[in-house]
C-alpha cells in the first residue's frame, strides 16, 4: 500500500462525516494535529487507528478503534462529540463547538 499524504487523510476525515451526517470539528488547527496522527498510523499500521487512544498495532486487537471508533456514534449522540473531537454533532459544531472530556467506553462493560 502507497503511503497516505496528510490531504487523503483529510479527505478520509471529510468523507467519514459526511457518511455519518457528522460535522467536522470547525477548528482546523486541532484538525491538522488529529490529522497527522492519523497520518502516522495508517502508514504505520494500515488502518486510521485513532490517534487519541493506545492501539496494539494489530488490526483485529484494534478494530473498535479504527477511526471512526466503534464508539463514535453514541458518543457524538450522547455528547454532541466522538472522544477525540474530531466529529461533532450538526448542531454542536454551530452552536459550541468547544470540546470537552469526555467518558472514555472502551474497556467498559
Amino acid at each position: 500500500m502507497a503511503n497516505r499524504s496528510k490531504d487523503d487523510t483529510l479527505q478520509f476525515i471529510r468523507n467519514a462525516a459526511k457518511h455519518n451526517a457528522w460535522a467536522v470539528n470547525p477548528d482546523t488547527g486541532f484538525v491538522e494535529t488529529l490529522a497527522e496522527g492519523l497520518t502516522v498510523n495508517v502508514n504505520r499500521y494500515g488502518y486510521y487507528l485513532c490517534p487519541c487512544r493506545d492501539g496494539d498495532g494489530s488490526r483485529a486487537e484494534d478494530k473498535d478503534i479504527i477511526c471512526p471508533c466503534v464508539y463514535a456514534k453514541k458518543d457524538v449522540d450522547e455528547y454532541g462529540q466522538c472522544f477525540c473531537g474530531l466529529f461533532l454533532a450538526p448542531e454542536k459544531a454551530e452552536e459550541d463547538p468547544s470540546v470537552s472530556q469526555i467518558p472514555e467506553r472502551r474497556f467498559q462493560g
